[in-house]
């Protein structure tokens, strides 16, 4: 359960503080851990960035007081920011490939926000050409950019990785998400390598996806399934550190929407595509460990579940693979 026993004021005030859970196929010896988002009041893990880069840009005086942010976004940062932006007076607008989510879409207007589509073929780089060009348009208004903003994975580091040690006694062996921005990886990999150097890193992505090349290997770019995580344009994920990382994991799109069914029908788990990777990638690392070809500092291996699946459903999440739209 979460730890909120008072009542609040308001909606941001229960933004984090989400369950840490066992995944139950993951070794006894090295149990796999993830951090629930979907817990969070927009249900996924983007909440934390909405509240945590609006609130530091408000205090600097880089958002002006009733200004405008315009955001390029795959979804869930667009729900997270306008939950944010809704409490803090300020007017958002999100431009969103066609092909992403329609509940995403959706619910971000349900928020107050507005939603404006590129074209699917200009991937995330054409929506971050077209914020800005309309953030240049308006009045007061400024572009958070998740991909290159620092206060991205800085909000991960106070919140996120801090929950995750305070739950676990600061006893984490190794740490494994999912890259879409790379801010929840890399806010969470700066504060485990600070409490101990050792803490082993995992990067996710699927197979098809360029992050590999940033971590030095030369892989085939391919479209894929899994949403939220990954990247075509390498050029674009600004926050990614290589150094910070131990290995990057490619899962098949067919094997992840595997786990995705195996996670409900098993652990009650009713999460999304990224989720799913995590899950893979995490059990992998804790069973190399548990088999005593991987040495962690600790007998924990901890990942994140970002969000839920019933903003898939449309897509076919629980159908069989080939009618999974992705």
């Amino acid at each position: 359960m979460t730890t909120h026993r008072e009542p609040f004021d308001s909606v941001l005030d229960t933004v984090g503080e989400t369950p840490l859970v066992r995944v139950h196929a993951s070794p006894d010896e090295v149990p796999v851990y993830a951090k629930l988002e979907s817990f969070n009041p927009g249900a996924s893990v983007k909440d934390r960035i909405g509240k945590y880069m609006l609130e530091r840009m408000l205090e600097s005086g880089e958002l002006p007081e009733g200004g405008t942010i315009v955001e390029p976004t795959a979804g869930n940062t667009g729900i997270g920011f306008a939950v944010a932006a809704g409490q803090l007076g300020i007017r958002a607008v999100f431009v969103v490939p066609e092909r992403f989510s329609v509940e995403k879409q959706t619910l971000m207007r349900a928020l107050g926000a507005d939603v404006v589509n590129t074209p699917t073929e200009d991937g995330m780089g054409g929506a971050i050409d077209r914020a800005h060009k309309l953030a240049d348009e308006l009045d007061d208004a400024v572009v958070p950019q998740q991909f290159s903003n620092p206060l991205n994975p800085e909000a991960h580091y106070e919140t996120t990785a801090p929950e995750v040690y305070d739950a676990l006694d600061g006893e984490v062996g190794a740490l494994v998400a999912g890259c879409g921005t790379a801010g929840t990886l890399m806010g969470m990999a700066r504060y485990g390598r600070e409490r101990n150097e050792d803490t082993f890193v995992t990067a996710v992505e699927p197979e098809g996806s360029l992050y590999a090349r940033l971590h030095g290997r030369d892989v085939a770019e391919a479209s894929y399934k899994t949403e939220g995580i990954g990247t075509h344009d390498p050029a674009t994920n600004e926050l990614f550190d290589p150094e910070l990382v131990d290995e990057l994991v490619q899962i098949a799109d067919r094997d992840t929407h595997g786990e995705m069914q195996r996670l409900a029908a098993e652990e009650g788990h009713l999460v999304a595509s990224s989720a799913a990777a995590n899950s893979l990638a995490a059990i992998d690392v804790a069973e190399r460990a548990a088999a005593g070809d991987l040495d962690l500092p600790h007998d924990a291996v901890v990942t994140v579940f970002p969000d839920s699946s019933e903003r898939y459903l449309s897509k076919g999440v629980y159908g069989d693979f080939e009618s999974w739209e992705g």
